[in-house]
């Protein structure tokens, strides 16, 4: 029986997220892009909470009269929670970041272009993406495969050349 680590929603996290405190801190990291995006969306929620009834579309579904102020206490409230997980995760980052005493030159800031994926952190669904978007982890585990195939063929090499002589 094999066990699972559960994620904050519920889900199963791939075992490669929990195999080192790195991996953890990414995959925390993950979790927080996934909070910034429902922290946007509990902004606006609010804010059109905060619009006269009068205003509202047919189509927009917002509560009237006092329902309407205990919805956006409710949403008002869950913004700042997630706010708070948020800078508790981003400080935790970085104190595992100067821990570790990650030379600032090692971190390289992305390409003025660069747009993050909007799902968090995570296996890539098409697999045509570029080299260019792996991360630091992903290139150092190519880099010690391709060491490691180059160790094994110089074995190889030593073995035939004895073989010979």
């Amino acid at each position: 029986m094999t066990s699972s680590t559960l994620g904050p929603d519920g889900s199963e996290i791939d075992p490669i997220w929990t195999t080192s405190r790195t991996a953890r801190q990414i995959y925390a990291l993950g979790e927080v892009d996934k909070d910034l995006t429902r922290l946007l969306a509990l902004a606006a929620s609010s804010i059109s909470l905060l619009t006269l009834p009068q205003t509202d579309g047919s189509g927009d579904g917002l509560p009237q009269g006092e329902e309407r102020s205990e919805q956006f206490v409710l949403e008002v409230s869950e913004y700042f929670e997630r706010l708070d997980s948020i800078q508790v995760a981003i400080r935790s980052s970085l104190a595992h970041i100067r821990h570790s005493r990650i030379a600032p030159s090692a971190i390289n800031a992305p390409s003025p272009g660069f747009i993050p994926p909007s799902l968090g952190v995570g296996l890539p669904a098409d697999s045509n993406i570029t080299e260019k978007n792996r991360g630091l982890q992903e290139e150092r585990v190519e880099r010690d495969a391709w060491k490691g195939i180059l160790s094994a063929l110089m074995r190889m090499k030593e073995a035939r050349e004895r073989e010979k002589h």
